[in-house]
């Protein structure tokens, strides 16, 4: 008997090992087979995605960088191109917040870097100065715009990935601001490549490492970034089993390395040890200094400032907050979060809750795809109405500041044989680009606004007591002829108010720019340009 069972034993054994080897040849079998269709989707992708969605996506971004002509906020020149212009050629203008440290190197050092190799190949032309920073910055928004439709295709299925991404292309402050050079569109776009790899429920590309790296960077660029991530990287904290590990291996050597690299970076270009994080966040949220450049009430953002940014969309927005399943309440709770914390504060921008539109364009998705019968009307009114808008404010409204500068540069390249030009911009201050958008070292000066920093309660900037009195503060200012620029750049509201001086000075309109439809307070219509001429060949239109 005891044989017999040792034989049966043998026998079964003998089967479970046939049946083993049969299973793996299978399993080999199956993968051989699958291998080389792997490999041909790897070969048609990029960044994760089909190679034509991606191709379109950066050709779309880079006509939207051709069809964005108009200015928006002196930041996009003044902060980043005037000051990366100073770092390479030495020549520029750096604002108040440059000599009082609030701003850190790290953003204009990016497009340093690219006038400098531009230089050494000696490239160094005025126009790609212009456009290259600008293309490059297209370039990394097509990139987040990929990753916001990844992320969205993984959280649920390429048809909502679709709407959400269409909602994303269309928007049309998205156009508008996208390619500008903008701490602001930097913060937008790491914003969304983090939140690619930040652990939602269902998300396949999950990396804390890579995520807080972005997020650290982005508040390296612009401090304020760190606000909308706040009940994010909470809830990430408040999930997260071992929480211990993550301060210690995550937060805390990422935080250091990220701001030991911001240290070095501003204490090579500032001469000294600076954390401008601190100085930024001081002046602008625990001293509220911000107001000094308008204020406007606590409710703004939700009356009026979040309903333009989001346009046509909001409706959608609002369809959509009800649909959307519960895993992105975070990203609602985001939206509130960053509208309170900046209704807070009294100055208000359009820009400063950018970062955010792209979470609302994940409930917009929702929205157009839970529409059946009205899905094509939807479709249709969204792309016109966002299209048209982003048309109009790319390319007519206030045009005129960056039209002047290449009347300006014309001035530099076109007339060697002339005596040399001088130019004074009689503009609200930094209404035009500088330096950068001239490249050459033209005498050039504009009216002054440094807010200020002593405390003094009826103080008046240079541009403020001008406006004031502007004749007379001319007459103060140029008494003597010999120091009279060879030309002016006025607004048109402000020609009738010193023509007295323009005519005695012998000043001769030679340029009109159309620059807004909807002129305010001291910016007019249009620009005019005033020539110095000999009183031999005065020749008033």
């Amino acid at each position: 008997m005891k044989q017999g069972s040792d034989d049966g034993r043998l026998f079964f054994r003998g089967l479970q090992n046939r049946s083993h080897e049969k299973m793996k040849l299978r399993k080999r079998k199956s993968t051989l087979y699958l291998s080389p269709r792997k490999s041909t989707e790897r070969r048609g992708d990029l960044l994760g995605e089909n190679i034509y969605l991606v191709l379109f996506t950066i050709a779309l971004r880079i006509c939207n960088c051709f069809l964005v002509q108009t200015s928006f906020v002196p930041d996009e020149y003044w902060q980043s191109l005037e000051v990366a212009h100073h770092m390479v050629f030495n020549y520029g203008y750096l604002t108040w917040e440059w000599t009082e440290r609030l701003r850190g190197y790290t953003y204009p050092l990016i497009f340093a870097s690219i006038y400098k190799i531009l230089h050494l190949l000696g490239k160094d032309s005025v126009q790609l100065l212009i456009w290259i920073p600008r293309l490059a910055q297209a370039l990394l928004s097509a990139i987040a715009d990929i990753r916001l439709y990844s992320i969205m295709k993984q959280l649920e299925n390429q048809q909502m990935a679709k709407w959400v991404f269409f909602c994303q292309l269309c928007s049309w402050f998205t156009w508008y601001c996208c390619t500008r050079t903008l701490t602001n569109t930097m913060e937008t776009v790491l914003t969304i490549i983090a939140l690619f790899y930040y652990p939602l429920e269902g998300s396949k590309s999950m990396n804390s490492v890579k995520y807080l790296s972005l997020v650290a960077l982005a508040f390296i660029i612009r401090p304020t970034a760190i606000i909308p991530w706040i009940p994010l990287v909470f809830r990430h904290f408040w999930q997260e089993q071992k929480k211990l590990d993550l301060i210690l291996h995550q937060f805390l050597p990422i935080g250091f390395v990220n701001l030991s690299l911001s240290l070095i970076i501003d204490r090579i270009f500032f001469g000294q040890w600076t954390l401008v994080q601190y100085n930024f966040l001081k002046f602008n949220v625990l001293q509220n200094l911000g107001t000094f450049y308008g204020s406007h009430p606590w409710h703004w953002y939700f009356s009026q400032g979040f309903p333009a940014v989001l346009g046509t969309h909001l409706p959608f927005f609002i369809h959509g907050c009800f649909l959307a399943p519960r895993r992105y309440r975070i990203l609602l709770v985001t939206v509130l979060w960053t509208l309170l914390v900046y209704s807070m504060l009294s100055h208000k921008e359009f820009r400063f809750i950018y970062p955010v539109l792209p979470f609302c364009m994940v409930f917009c998705g929702y929205s157009l795809n839970h529409l059946k019968t009205w899905k094509k009307p939807a479709l249709s009114f969204l792309f016109l109405s966002n299209m048209l808008l982003a048309l109009y404010t790319g390319l007519v409204h206030q045009r005129g500041t960056l039209d002047v500068m290449t009347y300006i540069q014309e001035l530099c390249y076109n007339n060697p044989n002339k005596s040399p030009a001088s130019v004074f911009i009689m503009m609200p201050c930094h209404s035009t680009p500088y330096y950068s958008h001239v490249h050459y070292p033209l005498p050039m000066r504009f009216l002054q606004c440094p807010p200020d920093l002593t405390g003094k309660s009826q103080y008046l900037d240079e541009a403020d007591i001008f406006y004031l009195n502007p004749l007379n503060w001319l007459d103060k200012e140029f008494h003597n002829d010999s120091t009279l620029p060879t030309h002016l750049i006025i607004f048109s509201i402000l020609e009738e108010e010193i023509s007295a001086f323009l005519i005695s000075s012998n000043y001769e309109r030679t340029a009109v720019f159309f620059h807004t439809h909807l002129p305010e307070g001291q910016t007019g219509s249009h620009i005019y340009v005033y020539e110095r001429k000999l009183k031999g060949t005065l020749n008033r239109r």
